[in-house]
């Protein structure tokens, strides 16, 4: 995902690519929205290490084939090359999902997406500011090899992770329980919840390291702010994310930390109104590595939360898809409107998509069944 979101839009604007184009290729992200399509067979066949390691070493493959064409004039060869990426990383964050779902108990999904949002956003940007310094100083083919060589790694790593005992449903049983979780009430409102939660999220993401580089900044400067300051908040941001939604609940989580997740792109507006430069840019970038944090916590506990075990690759392979969609289907005009609105008044409009998914609050509720506080009760 940080190849896809902060790499690829630094490489094609240092070689000339237009802001349309950028915009286009973050549309390749559709896999991620497409995943349900191939998400039962992770359900029904094999280890979940089984998937992981393969879409590792698929990754892999891919990250090194990416600069062996000219970015300036984008060929089949690279887009071939980076949707071949997309598929591998939305097929393995299918199996990783399920994983988690099996590992975590009821009520701890707070906590445990507050760990591991803040080792996602930790790669994320360690990932993406990261290949970005390597090649500042080794060039753009030798860091995506080195890219590669991280994936063959982790390949490995996966490989050698716990197995967990996996129940297999017959087909027929397991398709009945999937049609009565989607029939479930109030089913359609929660959908429509996650297609909206993150649109004023996604919409700001493709066009913030291009403003970053239109500003002034050179790519040293975009890699050195994310792989610094921006992890420590990152992970500081999920850990408190969780921290809250345990304590205060999964409902509680959402709005509170989903609101404080949408003025982060404010910030954003208010740097661009003023022209850039270097401190207001950081300032904006630091509060969105934070609040990025504490509101992607919330989300992901409250679709693990509504997700059965039995069919959890299936189930929140969907939910995960529909925020897919909402990337995918809205990247392509980003920037195109970043053109003609200029960068102040885009993300101040990306602010207001955030609110359309509060009015359906009172509507999900139902899904949702939060433990009080544990307690611990000392006997004498």
């Amino acid at each position: 995902m940080g190849i896809i979101l902060d790499v690829l839009p630094v490489y094609l604007r240092v070689h000339d690519v237009s802001l349309a184009a950028i915009g286009v290729f973050s549309s390749l992200t559709l896999p991620w929205t497409l995943k349900p399509l191939w998400a039962p067979l992770v359900d029904r066949f094999g280890a979940r290490q089984h998937w992981i390691t393969a879409a590792l070493l698929t990754m892999a493959c891919a990250s090194i084939a990416i600069p062996l064409t000219n970015p300036s004039v984008p060929t089949t060869v690279l887009v071939a090359a980076v949707l071949v990426l997309t598929i591998a990383g939305a097929t393995q964050d299918i199996a990783i999902d399920a994983y988690t779902i099996g590992l975590l108990d009821p009520g701890e999904e707070g906590v445990g997406n507050g760990v591991r949002v803040s080792a996602y956003r930790a790669a994320l940007i360690a990932t993406g500011g990261g290949v970005l310094l390597l090649a500042g100083r080794i060039g753009w083919p030798a860091a995506f090899v080195a890219t590669g060589a991280i994936f063959f790694a982790l390949a490995i790593a996966a490989w050698r992770t716990p197995r967990l005992p996996i129940v297999r449903q017959p087909a027929s049983e397991w398709a009945r329980a999937f049609v009565a979780w989607l029939a479930r009430p109030g089913a359609a409102a929660v959908l429509l919840f996650i297609l909206l939660y993150k649109l004023g999220d996604v919409s700001m993401g493709p066009m913030v390291r291009p403003f970053w580089l239109d500003s002034g900044l050179t790519v040293d400067d975009v890699a050195l702010v994310s792989t610094t300051v921006g992890i420590g908040l990152s992970v500081a941001g999920a850990l408190a994310g969780g921290a809250f939604t345990s304590r205060y609940g999964i409902f509680h989580g959402l709005w509170a930390l989903g609101l404080l997740q949408a003025f982060s792109n404010l910030a954003y507006a208010g740097a661009a109104s003023i022209g850039g430069g270097r401190p207001a840019i950081y300032a904006a970038s630091m509060l969105e590595s934070f609040t990025g944090g504490l509101g992607t916590a919330a989300f992901l506990a409250f679709l693990m939360h509504v997700c059965q075990r039995e069919q959890a690759a299936t189930q929140y392979a969907l939910l995960s898809a529909l925020f897919g969609l909402t990337r995918s289907v809205s990247a392509p005009f980003t920037g195109v409107a970043a053109t003609h609105l200029g960068y102040a008044s885009y993300f101040a409009a990306t602010f207001v998509l955030a609110f359309p998914a509060y009015a359906l609050l009172p509507w999900i509720r139902s899904w949702i069944h939060d433990r009080p506080p544990q307690r611990i009760i000392e006997t004498t």
